[in-house]
């Protein structure tokens, strides 16, 4: 039963309509007004605004830059953080990326995008000695990492625009990419590839690839990636990784997020 459905069968008690505003919001999957959300939750004008800025005040939703839509704010991303990394899901999580990271040799990652970059929320480590230290928590950069860029490549092409119109490009190793026009271009060949690669671009020596984890309607949600030295894997040989990553990523999205 939708939101419209709820109200129809004789209203949505008001403990409820937070919730049930939020769902809807998730579900639409990019910025929406109030206005867009009335009819979808079936509730009077004056009460969906009132639910908005009540939500925005307490970090639940964020205002966008024209000042009338609105996005997930801080505590409702950190919200579906810790709902990916209950300990249910934690486990059945685990097992799926030990599984990955045995096959492929390196270490495994989901990342969820946050405001200033993606944020690992489950990761597996690979049983080498040699390894890059990016710990549970760690926020990594928008441009220059295989997880990044595959979320900037699902974004739509006029919002991706105006996104990295607004990113600061800053060079991490000798092979950041920090013109904006390249940066676009390789992220259509991400979009067009439905991976994304980081060749040497955030830490050099390092190499990774990354894939979307979509929901039943084809949007991405989070990411799932391996990383590498260059010393154990180049990047044709990582690149030959991709059907598998793309196999355990639809596991994932199974396990997360069902049917709907």
């Amino acid at each position: 039963m939708n939101a419209a459905d709820a109200g129809k069968k004789g209203g949505i008690p008001p403990s409820l309509r937070p919730l049930v505003l939020l769902e809807e919001i998730a579900r639409a999957g990019v910025p929406v007004t109030p206005t867009n959300m009335m009819e979808r939750v079936d509730l009077p004008k004056p009460t969906v605004q009132r639910l908005f800025a009540t939500l925005e005040t307490q970090g639940f939703l964020q205002r966008e830059l024209d000042g009338r839509s609105y996005t997930p704010g801080l505590r409702l991303r950190r919200l579906t953080t810790n709902v990916f990394s209950s300990l249910r899901l934690k486990t059945d999580n685990v097992g799926i990326l030990q599984g990955l990271a045995e096959r492929i040799g390196e270490t495994c990652n989901i990342a969820a995008p946050d405001r200033t970059g993606m944020v690992y929320i489950e990761r597996v480590e690979t049983k080498w000695p040699l390894r890059i230290q990016l710990p549970i928590g760690s926020a990594v950069p928008f441009h220059c990492t295989a997880s990044g860029k595959a979320y900037l490549s699902s974004l739509p092409t006029s919002r991706l625009e105006r996104f990295v119109g607004g990113l600061r490009l800053e060079a991490y190793s000798p092979n950041t990419i920090t013109d904006r026009g390249q940066l676009m271009e390789e992220l259509r060949r991400a979009r067009q590839q439905g991976w994304a690669q980081d060749n040497e671009e955030f830490i050099e020596g390092m190499i990774a690839m990354a894939v979307p984890i979509r929901d039943s309607k084809g949007r991405m949600f989070s990411t799932l990636s391996f990383h590498a030295p260059t010393q154990r894997l180049d990047l044709k040989s990582a690149q030959a990784h991709v059907p598998l990553l793309r196999d355990t990523a639809a596991t994932l999205a199974q396990l997360l997020v069902g049917d709907e």
